[in-house]
């Protein structure tokens, strides 16, 4: 016999704070996506062209890069070759493991980045950051820091 548990349903100010939070995720994330077509980019093609370009040599391995954007290798590996096609960036060989494979910025890549990322960080503080007080970022931050912390694994680590 399967023993019922009560279903703690999100009180009128939860489910507002709950809905509020997905209407700005959704909103924010198609306006930055918005402001990227312009370059050619999505947003999944920045988060790669950022992460590769704040890599040492500025290249990552493909499963550290699928685990870093949270994507699938799969999903992964048709965004590289997508960008491939861009020029953005190039797989290159691991030579210490031959099923290994690294994503590498280009030159195309990293102008591309050098040129989109202002326009990108001014998106941000236009639609996000210059509509909260200092003291509401901070507020902000502190409320997020611990929900990131456990979707991340991390909970009660430093």
């Amino acid at each position: 016999m399967e023993t019922e548990t009560a279903t703690r349903w999100l009180t009128d100010a939860e489910q507002c704070a709950w809905r509020t939070h997905l209407d700005v995720s959704r909103l924010l994330t198609h306006q930055l996506e918005k402001d990227l077509q312009p370059f050619g980019l999505t947003m999944n093609d920045y988060e790669i062209l950022v992460n590769l370009s704040e890599s040492d040599d500025q290249r990552m391995r493909m499963s550290d890069l699928a685990a870093a954007t949270l994507q699938s290798k799969s999903r992964l590996s048709h965004q590289i070759t997508r960008m491939e096609n861009a020029g953005f960036v190039r797989r290159q060989h691991c030579e210490s493991d031959r099923r290994g494979l690294f994503a590498v910025l280009t030159d195309t890549g990293a102008e591309t980045m050098r040129k989109v990322a202002p326009h990108h960080v001014e998106s941000v503080r236009r639609h996000f950051m210059d509509l909260l007080s200092p003291d509401q970022l901070d507020a902000l931050h502190s409320a997020l820091t611990p929900i990131a912390d456990h979707l991340r694994g991390r909970r009660g680590k430093p």
